[in-house]
């Protein structure tokens, strides 16, 4: 059955007189960026499994509303030693979907096994001495020099979410997949109503218990269910998802095209902007693989980004809705700077670029580009980047397949004639480019996809977690941004937009940040 049928049929069913109102009234019909391809909240930083799995899952601080840590899971945390040891209580009668309660020795491997593919999670555990289980309710981390940050790492927001599941499952090597979906958060995970490419299912956790006071922010504060059911219709063809939205059959469109969004004008349908960090668009290049392991090809590549032309094809003409001069840091955060900046802002000419490539010592190899063709923002950089390339006369083997393909592929270190790749785009939040800490794709340790190795960059890294105040940070944020921008490239910033999402009016309670299920109510 094709995607567009499937979700008619399901429109078509929902709409049938047999099902009682009371009970739709209870179903939250949400259409996704994207199909969901991986599971494991800790195996990818596709942004519709951070939604996924902040659903299952629930972690031990969360971040609110003016993205600071608070308890989420845990009841308290007390820090003894001069902040060389912090003791971790969870909340009572937490328990996991399996009707287990959640014990300290689950935390401990669920945080060891998130701290192996996390970027927050690794400069954590570089400075633990030993994470262990005191007792049932009680975890404690005893560090090498203090790390005050340590909230912060534990309740982070952006992807790879430092998921707490049980011991059982924490144990799976970091590195490989976790199919199993047992979590203690608000929802269960709904296997056996899955189908990959069109649909997948939640269910209210009846044993879940809301963390009582403080306000909800974006992962942080009483979590609380009001639809018995969430169901995801996967719908790649926007003008259906529009068309759904409008009439009903959809209650929410995560990320609504900008040039379809007069289309909602007077049909009870809300636009809003819950992220003000906006998305970031780049493009990822495979440094093991000709041509862009010599970074003399890269660095002259990023002289031919027009930063403009990436965001027009996003949002169209609009200045409001996009930022351009954007280097590695979110544009209006703490971190954000101009050091180095000339690389992009500076004149472009394609010509000069295309004979400088050839200088650094290109020889015709294909440039097999990984573009995601069912996620429009990623389409739209594809598209771009591609022509970009080959107005500078690089042979570009365009390959057009879905996300979830992307997502798989982009784990393949073989070279581009056994399955590998040179290239792929994709979309950031803001908040996962705030600063050195969770930023993945400045990484210099070889440990993200595409990597780059750059001892001066992890370097700066551990200089700036060492930083003694603001000040100094900042100082440090810049000649990172100066070695990525000048020396290492190690990928290609295409500049900033805000994406809205679109609801109906009949919906009440969307929280600030990412499209999170708790809190929702249908008025």
């Amino acid at each position: 059955m094709r995607r567009r049928q499937f979700f008619q049929a399901a429109a078509a069913t929902l709409a049938m007189p047999s099902l009682a109102a009371a009970a739709t009234q209870r179903v939250l019909k949400f259409i996704p960026q994207a199909d969901l391809a991986v599971l494991d909240p800790i195996w990818t930083t596709a942004y519709v499994t951070r939604n996924h799995g902040y659903m299952v899952f629930d972690t031990l601080f969360g971040m609110d509303a003016n993205l600071r840590p608070v308890p989420q899971m845990a009841e308290g945390a007390v820090q003894e030693d001069e902040g060389r040891s912090w003791t971790i209580t969870l909340r009572p009668g937490l328990k996991f979907h399996d009707g287990e309660p959640v014990l300290a020795r689950d935390c401990v491997a669920s945080l060891q096994r998130w701290g192996k593919r996390d970027a927050f999670g690794q400069a954590l555990f570089a400075q633990t001495e030993e994470l262990a289980a005191l007792d049932d309710r009680r975890l404690r981390f005893r560090l090498k020099a203090p790390f005050p940050l340590l909230p912060n790492a534990l309740g982070k927001a952006p992807s790879l979410m430092p998921a707490i599941m049980p011991e059982r499952l924490a144990r799976t090597d970091a590195f490989t997949q976790i199919t199993e979906m047992v979590g203690s958060g608000p929802f269960r995970f709904k296997a056996d109503e899955r189908m990959p490419g069109a649909r997948v299912v939640y269910e209210k956790f009846a044993g879940y218990v809301p963390r009582e006071g403080g306000e909800p922010g974006w992962t942080g504060g009483p979590k609380r269910v009001h639809f018995d059911r969430v169901e995801w219709n996967v719908v790649p063809d926007a003008a259906t998802a529009a068309s759904a939205l409008q009439s009903g059959e959809a209650d929410w469109w995560e990320y609504p095209l900008h040039d379809l969004l007069p289309m909602f004008r007077g049909n009870d349908v809300r636009v809003e902007i819950t992220d003000p960090s906006g998305m970031i668009p780049t493009m990822r290049m495979n440094t093991l693989t000709k041509p862009f392991d010599n970074p003399a090809i890269r660095r002259t590549l990023l002289r031919a980004v027009s930063q403009v032309d990436y965001m027009q094809a996003q949002v169209g003409g609009d200045p409001k809705m996009y930022r351009t001069g954007v280097g590695v840091f979110c544009p209006g955060t703490p971190m954000a700077n101009e050091a180095g900046m000339e690389a992009l802002t500076g004149p472009r000419d394609l010509a000069r670029v295309k004979q400088m490539i050839l200088d650094a010592g290109y020889n015709g190899e294909k440039v097999v580009m990984l573009a995601g063709q069912d996620v429009p923002n990623v389409k739209n950089a594809c598209d771009v980047a591609a022509d970009m390339m080959r107005r500078v006369g690089l042979n570009v083997d365009y390959q057009a397949v879905d996300w979830g393909t992307v997502i798989q592929r982009r784990a393949n270190k073989e070279s581009t004639d056994k399955g590998g790749w040179s290239c792929y785009c994709s979309s950031w939040g803001g908040l996962d480019h705030l600063d050195p800490a969770g930023h993945l794709m400045l990484r210099g340790n070889g440990s993200f996809f595409g990597w780059p190795k750059s001892d001066r960059l992890e370097a700066l890294r551990d200089q700036w977690f060492a930083a003694p105040d603001l000040a100094a940070q900042k100082a440090v944020a810049a000649e990172i941004q100066k070695q990525a921008l000048e020396v290492d490239v190690p990928y290609l910033p295409f500049g900033q937009y805000i994406q809205p999402t679109a609801f109906r009016s009949s919906i009440q309670g969307v929280l600030p940040g990412f499209a999170t299920f708790w809190n929702v109510r249908r008025a």
